[in-house]
């Protein structure tokens, strides 16, 4: 059965948008194509075990395996050498991104302290949004029991919008909190 917030795209966000627009064909309408969803862990040179548990809470988010990222040179200031293990990364595409969005929507901002809204700081020009949480625990699959340490992450949304005005009203319709 396909997600609830696909569902909603079809029927809703794509009439939406071709008539804000004035999209003379609904292909072109923009469409979320991939959700990445990164942890940075700066304490892994120190810590190497902090990359088992960030990859082990990132699988429970997600629903899928992440790839363990590494440094591509040494830098001596920060202790790092190449090829260390200095982070995780999953890419979620079709279904699992959908399902993660609505989560995300719905659920994990909600619970966020003090939550006024998603700054709309966060587009790149290109049609492509990244946030950042300052914790994962507002996730509920995250059992606050099991969390070694409180860490952040950045969530990447990629869409096939051209300009970030219509990557913006594609993820307000699809119901991102944006601050005014």
């Amino acid at each position: 059965m396909p997600a609830r917030l696909a569902i909603k795209y079809k029927s809703d966000v794509v009439p939406a948008l071709t008539k804000e627009f004035s999209f003379d064909n609904p292909m072109r309408v923009p469409r979320l194509q991939k959700i990445v969803i990164n942890f940075g862990l700066g304490e892994a040179t120190q810590n190497p075990k902090v990359v088992d548990k960030a990859v082990e809470q990132l699988a429970l988010l997600s629903g899928q395996k992440p790839i363990v990222t590494r440094s591509r040179k040494s830098i001596a200031n920060f202790k790092l050498r190449e090829n260390q293990p200095i982070g995780a990364k999953v890419t979620l595409r079709r279904e699992r991104m959908w399902e993660f969005l609505d989560r995300l929507v719905s659920i994990a901002l909600p619970r966020v302290r003090d939550f006024r809204g998603v700054s709309p700081k966060g587009f790149d020009g290109r049609g492509n949004f990244t946030m950042g949480l300052r914790e994962q625990i507002i996730f509920p699959e995250v059992n606050y029991d099991q969390v070694d340490k409180v860490r952040g992450m950045n969530i990447t949304m990629v869409t096939t919008a051209a300009n970030d005005a219509e990557s913006k009203a594609l993820l307000a319709a699809l119901g991102m909190p944006f601050r005014k």
